[in-house]
């Protein structure tokens, strides 16, 4: 879930922080965009499940009777609900609020060069269905045939309140669908279809609900920012490996999506190859590289976006594309803390996780034979929302479009 999505309280769904402004659909989601108040409101539940009304009023400045009309407005729409009260010494008991997590549900969809996934995500980031398509290579076609197909399957075993409640569709996919087309096998007249495809409209087209769209890795980032390691770091840099390598920048626990909403796009940084010449990160630790490897020796690469979280019997090629990719890193997180101060770095991928805790060790080991002097080390980290990351982030835009508010507004407000 990205916390960056709206800086301007006032204006939901603005384009801010490399998020694509919304495609508002027909008739679906009666749940209407909340006042800056209620966000607030909201985002600090989010943030500290358990806080009570006097604890709300304490935190955002507001008077505790404006906290109290919010909150039993937010309840009554079946945004909040009570907790068990809690006795003190003295006083009345405190009542902790929390989200209900079935108070709004979002859909995820996440557009990769090998495979597309769908989820819909409650208000607390819980995924309750998902569906999967794997591919040689995307077209708008397809893609719109996967949404169109995977919506219906899902919104069918909702209820009408349930279905009232969904408010809209994000998408995490690569700004440039077209691009790297050698690296995939793809044609090119196909990919070049990509060109000429706003995703935002034609997605808009086959749902009666808001659209969203953000580049994927910043997206996975987000989520990462939000659900998984991020909290514990004011600043990270984050790298997700997916088809190929991408990754996000979060400061003073805000994500950071620059000037054009493609900030941490690390698969450009330069490396070394295994042969020492010089190279992209792109070229040296994507999986695209491992799918090569497999091919070469006559195995079956497809057995990679089949199903993610399940990689087996790749023996010793894995251990080789394993040791390469830490190396590629270690050198990558080098460069970045050289520019950025910082104090941690997370990665996680579209693999296992235990192929994830796998690089994560083998960077480490890769960062003490290179020379930091000058640069203070880093804490490199395994990503805990794993390979559903980019869809995850997607899931949450229009959460945040129209319930919550930008992160970084909070942290000012919780100082």
């Amino acid at each position: 879930m990205t916390d960056t999505l709206t800086t301007n309280p006032d204006q939901a769904g603005d384009d801010q922080q490399g998020v694509r402004p919304l495609h508002q659909g027909g008739g679906a989601n009666q749940l209407r965009v909340r006042a800056y108040n209620e966000r607030l409101v909201l985002s600090l539940v989010r943030r500290n499940a358990g806080l009570s009304k006097a604890d709300i009023a304490r935190i955002s400045g507001l008077s505790a009777q404006t906290v109290s009309v919010i909150m039993r407005a937010l309840e009554k729409d079946g945004l909040l609900k009570r907790g068990i009260p809690v006795r003190g010494k003295v006083g009345k008991p405190k009542v902790p609020m929390a989200l209900d997590p079935d108070g709004v549900y979002s859909f995820g969809l996440k557009i990769g060069r090998r495979s597309a996934e769908l989820i819909l995500m409650d208000f607390v980031g819980t995924v309750r269905a998902s569906l999967k398509e794997a591919y040689k290579y995307p077209t708008p076609n397809s893609i719109r045939a996967f949404v169109r197909d995977s919506v219906g399957k899902i919104t069918s075993e909702l209820t009408s309140n349930q279905q009232s409640r969904i408010a809209g569709i994000g998408i995490a996919a690569p700004y440039e669908l077209w691009n790297w087309v050698e690296e995939v096998g793809a044609p090119v007249q196909d990919m070049n279809a990509w060109r000429e495809v706003d995703l935002i409209d034609t997605i808009g087209s086959i749902v009666p609900f808001p659209v969203f769209q953000q580049n994927d890795a910043t997206a996975a980032c987000g989520a990462e920012l939000v659900f998984g390691g991020g909290p514990n770091y004011s600043d990270f840099a984050y790298f997700f490996i997916g088809s190929f390598i991408g990754g996000g920048v979060v400061l003073n626990q805000a994500l950071y999506a620059g000037r054009t909403g493609n900030a941490g796009a690390f698969g450009s940084m330069p490396v070394s190859s295994r042969s020492g010449h010089p190279s992209q990160l792109i070229d040296q630790a994507s999986i695209f590289v491992l799918e090569e490897m497999l091919a070469r020796e006559g195995r079956d690469p497809g057995m990679l976006w089949r199903d993610p979280n399940y990689w087996n019997d790749l023996g010793k090629t894995l251990d080789i594309w394993i040791s390469h990719t830490a190396r590629s890193l270690a050198i990558a997180i080098t460069s970045v803390c050289s520019v950025i101060d910082f104090e941690a770095v997370i990665v996680d991928g579209g693999f296992p996780s235990d192929v994830c805790a796998r690089i994560v060790s083998a960077t480490r080991a890769a960062m003490t034979e290179l020379d930091l002097q000058g640069i203070a080390r880093p804490h490199v980290e395994q990503g805990q929302v794993g390979s559903a990351a980019r869809a995850i982030g997607a899931a949450s835009l229009p959460l945040f479009s129209r319930y919550l508010l930008d992160q970084s507004v909070l942290f000012k407000q919780m100082q």
